[in-house]
């Protein structure tokens, strides 16, 4: 099954980004950045090599968690026939969305879970290959980790496979400016516009959109942002990345944890540099996202 869905996974990619070339070259006449797509494919084979191991050192955790489940979820061959069966399916695909935000939220949140997801915001332009520009290190920052409750809920490992790979392939398509708005959508898609937010670092846009195929969790709590019109994005990181180099990308904000570690006086600041939000100093001054919206809020719009 992974080799059908990574070959499937390839051609959605490479078509996509095909279509997304001829436009910009034909219709915006624009230029296509080369060197930004070579960083992010050469992060996507770090990637690939890296997720075999993940797989096999997490595939025992969710196996066991689905013996000890207490609930089961079937979603194939249900007594219920096809109706049951499509319910089961969407309760699992409500139920690894909800995880989904968690995971992703927190991974911005906790600076431990930041630096492996940094990669992925590290690209200066929003195209389509910049959506495969992903971590190498969930093993250790704990992605896997939000979906083991899946599989004790009753979805069986497998079901979480194919669920994961709809979400995240659905997400592809999300990163590109050349769609507009999308009307009702809106209100519970995850679309384009919501992810332009979420991949911006303008003050106001930090931090939100969260969701991957649906935006309804951001809204419950309070982490949408509409994308304005006045206020374009703008892509990449707060300190944008400047490095090409797929090692760079990757392991850079582990460098500065590193660094930051080498400075703790106490545990209680290794534990603020580890655990607090990405910028978190011990006096308060660090460049947290938090603190760079409470700034750019107390400035007039009309300064």
């Amino acid at each position: 099954m992974g080799g059908k869905l990574a070959l499937l996974s390839l051609g959605i990619l490479v078509t996509f980004t095909l279509v997304e070339l001829a436009w910009i070259k034909l219709v915006r006449h624009g230029a296509y950045p080369w060197a930004d797509v070579a960083a992010s494919i050469g992060v996507k084979i770090g990637q690939k090599l890296s997720r075999v191991a993940t797989a096999g050192l997490t595939a025992p955790v969710f196996f066991w968690a689905w013996e000890h489940r207490v609930w089961s979820l079937p979603l194939t061959g249900s007594p219920g026939g096809a109706a049951a069966l499509a319910v089961n399916w969407a309760i699992a695909f409500l139920m690894l969305e909800f995880f989904y935000y968690w995971a992703h939220r927190l991974h911005h949140e906790v600076r431990w879970m930041w630096a492996g997801h940094r990669a992925h915001h590290s690209a200066n332009q929003l195209n389509l290959p910049a959506a495969v520009r992903v971590s190498w290190t969930d093993l250790i920052s704990g992605m896997w980790l939000f979906f083991v409750p899946l599989a004790w809920l009753g979805v069986h490992p497998i079901g979480i496979v194919v669920l994961l790979f709809l979400n995240l392939t659905y997400q592809f398509w999300l990163h590109t400016d050349l769609i507009p708005r999308l009307g009702p959508l809106e209100r519970v898609l995850n679309t384009p516009s919501h992810h332009r937010v979420h991949h911006a670092s303008n003050p106001r846009y930090l931090d939100t959109n969260y969701g991957g195929t649906l935006i309804v969790f951001d809204r419950l709590f309070g982490t949408f942002s509409e994308e304005r019109a006045d206020e374009p994005c703008r892509y990449g990181l707060v300190k944008p990345e400047l490095s090409r180099n797929p090692f760079v990308i990757v392991f850079r904000e582990y460098a500065g944890i590193l660094a930051d570690l080498r400075r703790a006086r106490s545990p209680r600041e290794a534990a603020g540099y580890l655990f607090g939000p990405p910028g978190w100093k011990p006096d308060g001054s660090g460049e947290t996202s938090r603190r760079i919206r409470a700034r750019a809020k107390a400035v007039p719009e009309t300064a």
